[in-house]
């Protein structure tokens, strides 16, 4: 009685479906053709199989995998894929691959028969070519609605495709149990090898495994794969694919997995180039320019369909290449965990090549995990000192012409109500300017920018991307680092590689291309170099940068060197300590604190931002 309910019910659903396709009309009620009908609801041309991508070191060496959701593959092309192989596939799972048109009708009455005795779907009677319908569309369930939708899928491919393109494509698509899809992912994972490199007793393993994951998963159930490994080489010898000599050979060799471990390198990296992917991806496509001008509620709605069009960026397999240097990265990330590892303080390192505008490091905290919240660029805190170069000296030695030994007064300075004193709480008199740079004075800073205009001050701070500075810092206390919400370290690094290129500065970046996997520019950023201040002003800063380091409040990371300069800056009940600057080649940042601010005076000796940055800077 199920036998007969299971084919009636088959049947009648066939027919169902067919009557509803055939009924569908055109706006003019002009009856639509079947196969005009498939072309509308099936648009095979975008549908795509989803695929790694990687990113990849400043030498093209990849640091990090990024895998789909749907699992890890690699589509490669037919000519990678050995004709032993594609023999393999046809025979052990689609004998008729080259006589049908999608389904073996043989084949599915048999399983109707089987799946009405046991009043449940368990035989499949897929072919190939509806395998691979499964795997482009993503439904596994074990319905019968579900495999009807297969058959149309599987027909409208081998309408659309010749039998090459759909074996090589299923080859590429199949699962391969522990998450892999394909079979060079295969090769890759369970050999740590090529698929054309590997024998054919390799091949035949990895081949063992579609028929069903879970029972020849390799790992867990290596002799079960063994068996079935040894029936398919039966099976090619008995189809004279392989001689009986081969066939014992193969049998004979022994398989040994070599596991290869995902590529997941330098997180405090890598997490910040996977952000900045989608602020350039948000950029090229127009996203960037539609958020900017958008509300709440719409902001929301547009940083939605962003992901997904990043996502839909990952899933084609793409190159993210990137300006990371490893011995740099290495460097930083040691220099913080060491500096770090007795004090009761956290902190981040930024290191970015001023010649090429790229970020070489990036260490987000002492004992940073990926994904985790990266102080190198999420955390935003007043810079202390730190801005007295780019909103104060840069501005005013621009601004007035003067030299860095004219004379300006440290003593107390008060207006409209505000009245900033000196670390020390005591007046200094008439100093030289590198005098009050190099010791970091606040009252001189003050005055000088109340001398150029506060608006004037800013406006050469407008030059730099920092992204939470706003109109309400516009006063000043700004000008001994009192602002709202503050400014990263990143942000704080890449300002400061104005003082490395002439007064002119173009934001860096990690990401220096994105292709996809033939090589292909998909995307690149393109800046624009902006004209800060002139060389002689620029000139001046480096000097008094310089003697900062050597005879000032960071003389503690002096070494000997063709170059060093840079600026410290500590906050407000010691909160914050930074140390930014640059050598020949490089701007280094470095900011020490705790993610909810705290007073460090207690460190304050022990300078751990003069040692991270020492470290990173020293040869």
């Amino acid at each position: 009685m199920r036998r007969k309910l299971g084919i009636i019910f088959t049947l009648l659903m066939l027919l169902s479906l067919v009557a509803v396709l055939y009924m569908t009309t055109a706006e003019k009620k002009k009856y639509v053709s079947f196969h005009q009908f498939l072309d509308d609801s099936i648009p095979l041309a975008s549908m795509k199989l989803a695929q790694s991508s990687y990113i990849t070191d400043n030498d093209g060496k990849i640091i990090s995998e990024i895998n789909p959701s749907t699992g890890i593959r690699k589509i490669v092309p037919k000519e990678e894929i050995p004709q032993y192989v594609r023999d393999l596939f046809i025979l052990s799972e689609d004998q008729h691959f080259y006589d049908h048109v999608g389904f073996d009708l043989p084949a599915i009455g048999r399983a109707i028969l089987t799946n009405a005795e046991s009043d449940s779907i368990e035989q499949g009677g897929s072919t190939i070519t509806q395998q691979l319908a499964r795997n482009m569309f993503q439904s596994y369930d074990k319905t019968y609605n579900r495999k009807l939708k297969e058959l149309l899928y599987a027909y409208e491919l081998e309408r659309k495709w010749t039998k090459e393109e759909i074996l090589t494509q299923y080859i590429n698509a199949v699962y391969f149990a522990n998450n892999i899809y394909g079979l060079e992912a295969a090769a890759n994972y369970y050999f740590s090898s090529k698929a054309s490199d590997l024998s054919k007793a390799e091949l035949t393993f990895l081949a063992s495994i579609p028929n069903n994951p879970t029972i020849y998963d390799p790992i867990k159930h290596f002799e079960q794969t063994k068996k079935r490994q040894a029936r398919l080489i039966q099976l090619m010898k008995k189809e004279g694919k392989i001689s009986a000599k081969e066939s014992e050979q193969m049998s004979q060799e022994k398989i040994t997995l070599r596991l290869q471990k995902k590529t997941d390198l330098y997180p405090d990296y890598v997490t910040y180039v996977e952000d900045e992917l989608r602020a350039l991806v948000s950029v090229k496509t127009g996203y960037a320019e539609k958020i900017k001008h958008a509300d709440e509620q719409e902001t929301e709605i547009l940083s939605k369909k962003l992901d997904a069009e990043v996502q839909n960026v990952l899933e084609q397999g793409i190159v993210i290449q990137t300006g990371l240097d490893r011995k740099l990265q290495a460097k930083a990330v040691n220099a913080v965990k060491s500096s770090l590892s007795s004090i009761d303080a956290d902190g981040a390192a930024v290191v970015i090549n001023h010649n090429s505008h790229t970020i070489s490091a990036l260490a987000g905290g002492k004992k940073y995990q990926k994904y985790e919240f990266n102080r190198s660029y999420q955390a935003y805190r007043q810079p202390g000192s730190a801005i007295k170069p780019l909103l104060v000296y840069g501005p005013y030695l621009q601004e007035t012409g003067k030299n860095i030994s004219s004379l300006v007064n440290a003593d107390d300075f008060c207006k409209d109500g505000y009245c900033p004193q000196n670390y020390s709480g005591r007046g200094y008199g008439n100093v030289t300017l590198e005098q009050a740079f190099i010791h970091s004075y606040n009252t001189p800073a003050v005055r000088l920018v109340d001398e150029i205009g506060i608006e004037t001050a800013f406006g050469y701070l407008a030059h730099f991307p920092f992204k939470k500075v706003t109109e309400k810092d516009i006063h000043l206390s700004s000008a001994i680092g009192g602002f709202t919400t503050g400014m990263s370290p990143l942000e704080l690094t890449n300002a400061y590689t104005v003082f490395g290129n002439d007064g002119n500065f173009e934001s860096s970046h990690a990401i220096t291309s994105v292709t996809d996997l033939d090589g292909k520019l998909l995307f690149k950023w393109e800046e624009k170099e902006e004209k800060v201040w002139n060389s002689d002003t620029n000139d001046k800063m480096r000097a008094l940068l310089q003697k900062t380091v050597t005879a000032g409040t960071a003389k503690k990371a002096s070494f000997p060197s063709a170059y060093l300069g840079g600026k410290t800056g500590t906050t407000n009940d010691y909160k914050d300590y930074w140390m930014v600057g640059l050598s020949k080649d490089i701007t280094v940042g470095v900011w020490v604190g705790n993610d909810t601010p705290t007073n460090l005076k207690s460190i304050e000796s022990k300078a751990p931002h003069l040692s991270i940055w020492k470290k990173i800077m020293m040869p």
